[in-house]
């Protein structure tokens, strides 16, 4: 296995500008996924997809590398990651897998990339993304009528205690790892053959708000105390 770590980081966000180089607690949101990537010894190749000259020079300032700049269309608010996930292993072939590292979860660890590689190694499969434990169960969720009564998402009829509902797990966008010949023929991480592996509730904040900005803010500085 030749595996490339790949850090998508677009120019452009809607909901925090300049998000990819803006500094949180003490250095660009960027750097602390590509610090990381370089950490873990079963990354051959650590890259950072970009649109943008100045994210590519903040990338190769931190020690990441830059073979290319991403087109614009794969580079736009609608833009599947998938798409900036198969230009990178079609700009380099050499790559028989690739670990997916999205920027907006800079609470990963060196520990989680190299958990979920080692995962990989023991169950042989094509393809896995990370997940963590949700705290909103869909047991506690409904749809309202139009006239305002309560509607359950799932089939009982009352919300069951607490202690008695199993685990139900969401996606953290921390890590997605697959094989180059299953990303090339299904065109998307997940299918109903990838695995799931769980990473803690604390390293899985994934940055869409200001709200997740400084909810990750205020955890790295617990790390530091």
């Amino acid at each position: 296995m030749k595996l490339l770590g790949l850090i998508p980081a677009r120019g452009g966000s809607k909901a925090i500008p300049y998000k990819n180089s803006r500094l949180l607690s003490g250095k660009p949101l960027l750097n602390w996924s590509i610090e990381s990537a370089l950490a873990s010894p079963s990354l051959d190749h650590v890259v950072v997809s970009t649109d943008d000259e100045c994210l590519a020079q903040l990338a190769l300032e931190a020690g990441a590398n830059v073979p290319f700049l991403r087109p614009s269309e794969f580079a736009t608010d609608t833009s599947p990651g998938i798409d900036s996930a198969i230009h990178a292993l079609e700009k380099l072939p050499d790559f028989t897998h690739i670990l997916y590292l999205q920027p907006t979860s800079p609470l990963r660890s060196t520990a989680d990339i190299e958990g979920i590689i080692s995962f990989s190694k023991y169950h042989s499969c094509e393809s896995i993304v990370s997940l963590c434990e949700t705290a909103n169960h869909p047991a506690w969720m409904f749809d309202i009528t139009e006239k305002f009564y309560l509607r359950p998402l799932l089939q009982s009829s009352f919300p069951l205690l607490r202690q008695n509902i199993p685990p139900t797990y969401v996606l953290n966008g921390a890590l997605y790892f697959a094989s180059r010949d299953f990303l090339m023929r299904e065109k998307t991480f997940i299918t109903s053959s990838t695995l799931g592996y769980v990473m803690p509730s604390d390293r899985s904040v994934d940055i869409d708000t200001m709200e997740d900005w400084y909810w990750a803010e205020f955890l790295l500085k617990q790390r530091q105390l």
